[in-house]
């Protein structure tokens, strides 16, 4: 990183630039210079490494929603807006640099962004606003010309390193310097940096350190072009020590996005047909791209190992070694980096269209020890699906199960795909597309007559229920849910049948069914307390008991029960789970006129399931907190969060909620014009 580039980017900061766009070809630093300066002056870097090609291009959101969970532990929004917002307020509290790597692939001929990524166009409005304290650095072999947000951009041209970098460069690595050498293949290579990088390596491998004697046999055999000279670095490994060049090659399968430097593990894992007392060895030759006890390639470098382990015929095969490597590395998901790196698998499985493989890294099962610790009863660990969905991260795992779903022939695999997604859509709150998912799974669940059948069709039939219980769909709810109950009841799948008995008890209390909806409380309260469930629905059991008999009036047994749903809840950080019983105590201190505790739960309520993106649970605890407001009495603060819940409502597609919403919302009026 030469001086002039950090006092002129220091220049652009004093005028209030937000947005740097730092430009030049492959080679020449822009990276370097970006990453440093930026570590250098940031306490928090937000890191976003573009895909070398259009095709791989993450979607925005599942970006954005990776920075707030993973740099500012706070829950994406309900949507893209919501969540932008939220970075933005965070961008406004805290000095923060963003990096944007490789941003080319991302923009058309005009150097605009290409459709299917407009979404970047909102973000770098964002990055650009007056008030955030962040500086964003992009780098990009091509000008960015997008007239929507030009204004905020700044191109700065990145000038190659001068002859006296390259001589600093070369001495504080021991390089022996000689001066007309030196100049001349700075001359030569135009100061291209990673130019100059590669012939470190040859110079301190092949001659002891002596650039003289280097030149002095390679001045006649000299590339022009960094592309060039790469290609001749790779031809002249591939004679000098082929094990080493077929790993070099092999490296290219890597992406170096989510996860951009490797472990030595990695490149062992690479080496499969070498004998385990040489590996290490033929690792040290490759010692140029070695950093800090992790590997990666420059971009130029990627490209050409890209090209000849394709033409080597070992792309699949290196690929698929790969995979199994980022699959095995992660035994237990704790973090968000150990499920993106378990994720990894899946692109390698994407970049050989093995799409089935694709789908088995979304439902492969992992545990989370955090899980064990408060319910030993717990019979299946999460999907890596499930871990994404935990972290938030439900529009980068939607993202890639759309991309595959065409893909994947009828059978076992897609009717899992599409539950998997019916869930993701679900908790989302696009209930239509969940509802078209778990269906589809139905669908084909009774085509091909699969193992699990009964199962397979009982599941689909509750999951469905409860997203008509969504959209305010009682009766449908309840006729698909005594359907599934029907099924499971004498079957295998009991343990499924309690979960369909505590919402049917709900469902029918909802409707004033009070002999069905009690007996069936009580059977549940009394009769089948201890039946083992998974860890949701063990608190979801609490929570719909509880809710059941707020319906019922019986509220010092409803607050009993939801008292302990709140404790379990807390106990085992299920989020979503705390702010849904929040809501029902706040409707049983309602009932009772105890306002300013209802008032502060539902206030509580509001804010968890507003970060963690809940659609359909806010909607509902804005609804009720109206029908608290009109009880007491505050008709404008009542229709204000009528009005938050019918948004909502029609934002999912819900026209039975949105009449129930308006439905109250028209009691306010009523009552203002009795009162008149």
């Amino acid at each position: 990183m030469t001086q002039t580039a950090i006092t002129d980017i220091n220049t652009l900061i004093s005028e209030r630039h937000k947005i740097i766009v730092i430009q030049a070809a492959g080679g020449v630093g822009k990276t370097t210079l970006a990453k440093q300066y930026l570590y250098k002056n940031f306490d928090l870097v937000l890191p976003l490494e573009m895909a070398k090609d259009t095709e791989n291009i993450t979607a925005v959101e599942s970006e954005i929603e990776t920075w707030l969970k993973q740099y500012f532990q706070e829950e994406p929004g309900r949507d893209f807006k919501t969540t932008l917002n939220r970075l933005k307020q965070q961008l406004q509290t805290r000095k923060v640099g963003v990096l944007i790597d490789n941003l080319e692939p991302a923009l058309d001929k005009q150097g605009r962004f290409i459709e299917k990524h407009n979404l970047y166009v909102e973000l770098l409005r964002v990055l650009g606003d007056e008030n955030v304290q962040s500086l964003t650095l992009i780098t990009s072999r091509e000008r960015l010309c997008d007239d929507r947000i030009d204004r905020s951009i700044y191109h700065y041209p990145l000038a190659v390193l001068d002859v006296t970098a390259w001589s600093e460069f070369f001495t504080t690595r021991k390089i022996k310097i000689d001066t007309p050498s030196l100049e001349a293949m700075h001359k030569i290579y135009g100061g291209n940096a990673k130019a100059m990088d590669i012939l470190l390596g040859v110079i301190r491998t092949d001659y002891d350190g002596d650039m003289s004697a280097y030149w002095q046999e390679n001045c006649t055999l000299v590339e022009t072009e960094l592309k060039n000279l790469v290609e001749s670095q790779f031809n002249r490994l591939q004679t000098l020590d082929i094990d080493a060049y077929k790993l070099l090659c092999r490296l290219g399968c890597f992406r170096y996005q989510d996860v951009p430097r490797v472990s030595i593990d990695a490149l062992l894992a690479l080496l499969w047909d070498i004998s385990e007392d040489k590996r290490r060895d033929v690792i040290k030759s490759l010692r140029n791209e070695f950093e800090k006890g992790e590997y990666w390639l420059h971009p130029v470098v990627r490209e050409q190992a890209i090209e000849r382990l394709k033409a080597s015929g070992e792309w699949e095969e290196v690929n698929r070694k790969a995979a199994e490597f980022w699959t095995e590395s992660v035994n237990t998901v704790r973090t968000i980096e150990d499920a993106k790196k378990a994720f990894e698998a899946y692109y390698h499985y994407l970049d050989i269209n093995d799409f089935e493989k694709c789908v088995a890294v979304i439902i492969q099962r992992r545990d989370e020890p955090w899980k064990k610790d408060v319910h030993k009863r717990l019979t299946l660990p999460p999907s890596l699906a499930g871990s994404f969905s935990r972290f938030g991260l439900l529009e980068r795992m939607i993202f890639s199960i759309r991309k595959i779903v065409c893909y994947i022939p009828q059978g076992y695999l897609l009717i899992q795909l599409n539950n998997t997604l019916g869930d993701l859509y679900w908790r989302i709150g696009y209930i239509h597309e969940a509802i078209k998912s778990y269906q589809d799974s139905q669908a084909i669940a009774i085509k091909f007559n699969v193992e699990n059948l009964d199962y397979l069709e009982i599941d689909s039939l509750y999951n469905i229920g409860r997203c008509k219980v969504e959209l305010g769909e009682i009766a449908e709810a309840i006729e698909l849910l005594e359907k599934a109950h029907a099924s499971s009841e004498y079957s295998k799948w009991h343990v499924r049948s309690v979960s369909i008995l505590f919402n049917l008890a709900f469902l029918y209390s909802c409707l004033g069914f009070q002999e069905k909806a009690t007996y069936l409380a009580e059977k549940i309260y009394h009769e089948i307390p201890s039946t083992p469930l998974g860890i949701k629905s063990t608190g979801y059991r609490s929570l719909f008991l509880g809710l059941t008999y707020i319906n019922l009036s019986n509220f010092n047994q409803a607050l009993e029960i939801l008292i302990s749903a709140l404790s379990y809840a807390e106990k085992i950080n299920f989020i979503q789970m705390k702010g849904k019983t929040l809501v029902g105590l706040a409707q049983i201190h309602r009932e009772q006129d105890n306002f300013e505790k209802s008032l502060d739960q539902h206030s509580e309520s509001i804010e968890i399931l507003d970060k963690i993106g809940a659609k359909c649970d806010l909607a509902e605890a804005y609804y009720q907190l109206g029908l608290t407001y009109q009880k007491m009495g505050e008709t404008e603060k009542s229709n204000t969060n009528f009005n938050e819940a019918i948004q909502l409502y029609q934002e999912m597609e819900a026209p039975k909620q949105v009449e129930k919403a308006k439905k109250a919302k028209r009691g306010n009026i009523d009552s203002q014009n009795v009162r008149v």
